[in-house]
Formats: structure tokens, C-alpha cells, sequence
């Protein structure tokens, strides 16, 4: 691989790396921790407040999502760029 398609690789791993850890910081410090209380006041799932829901269960369900979308973005990067697990 040549150096500015590597250059271009990290760019976009990093990119995907920081967009991922802000949804995951969204979801799990602002919905669960600041906005609980108003997001308490908007629904309930399962019987329990949604605040409390992203508290305690949404951030663990997210954080796994995001885990499962990096390793599908990170591979199609790789395609992309013919990187390899050797």
C-alpha cells in the first residue's frame, strides 16, 4: 500500500472512530445521565422510565450495536483497501 492510501485508511478509520465514540457517548452520558430526567417524562419502556432504560440497559444495547457496525465498517475499509489479516 502506497503512503497516502495509508494516509487516506487512517483518516477514515479514525473518522469512523470518533463518529462511533460520540454515539456512544450521546447515548450513554447525555440519555443516561443528564437528559434522564426529561427523557423520564417522554416514555417508558418496559415498565421503566426512559431515562432509567438508557441508564441502565440502552447504553450496554448500543454500545454492542456500535461494536457490530465498526467491524462492519472496518472491513469494508479493508476491501477497500486491500488490507488483510494475515
Amino acid at each position: 500500500m502506497k503512503r497516502e492510501e495509508r494516509v487516506l485508511y487512517w483518516k477514515a478509520s479514525l473518522r469512523y472512530l470518533a463518529v462511533l465514540l460520540g454515539v456512544w457517548f450521546a447515548v450513554s452520558y447525555l440519555a443516561g445521565i443528564l437528559l434522564a430526567d426529561r427523557l423520564d417524562a417522554i416514555a417508558r419502556i418496559g415498565g421503566f422510565p426512559l431515562g432509567y432504560w438508557f441508564a441502565n440497559q440502552g447504553s450496554m444495547l448500543f454500545f454492542v450495536l456500535i461494536i457490530g457496525l465498526y467491524v462492519f465498517l472496518m472491513a469494508r475499509l479493508d476491501a477497500k483497501y486491500g488490507v488483510r489479516d494475515d
